[in-house]
């Protein structure tokens, strides 16, 4: 059975690079934010079983997104997108609840790897 995954980032062709691997791979991506307040609201919304959540984006960063849907939900399951030279905010972001995290430019092996393990599949 397909994860249903919410995309989250401020730049629509890594979105679009995502939902291409989870489509692919069986999964249902049922939204997309654009920034950090965006995710929030469509968290609650959605419910979704994953979210991938950049980690440098306008309004609120991932990090705070992060922070304000593990604090509503303990067991929400987000994997932070970072690029290279962000080792720092990923730190920040896996002490914040991130389950795991993924490095740009998306590799899809690699992000099919860290939905099965943080799903435990």
């Amino acid at each position: 059975m397909g994860v249903r995954v919410l995309i989250v980032d401020d730049a629509l062709f890594m979105r679009n690079m995502l939902k291409e691997i989870f489509v692919r791979a069986g999964h249902t991506v049922v939204g997309e934010a654009a920034n950090g307040e965006e995710a929030i609201v469509r968290y609650r919304e959605l419910k979704p079983d994953l979210v991938t959540m950049d980690i440098v984006m306008p309004l609120k960063s991932g990090i705070e997104a992060l922070q304000q849907i593990r604090a509503e939900d303990a067991d929400a399951r987000i994997v932070m997108c970072s690029a290279l030279g962000q080792d720092a905010l990923v730190v920040e972001a896996v002490q914040s609840g991130a389950k795991d995290f993924i490095v740009k430019p998306f590799k899809e092996e690699r992000v099919l790897d860290v939905v099965r393990r943080v799903l435990g599949g």
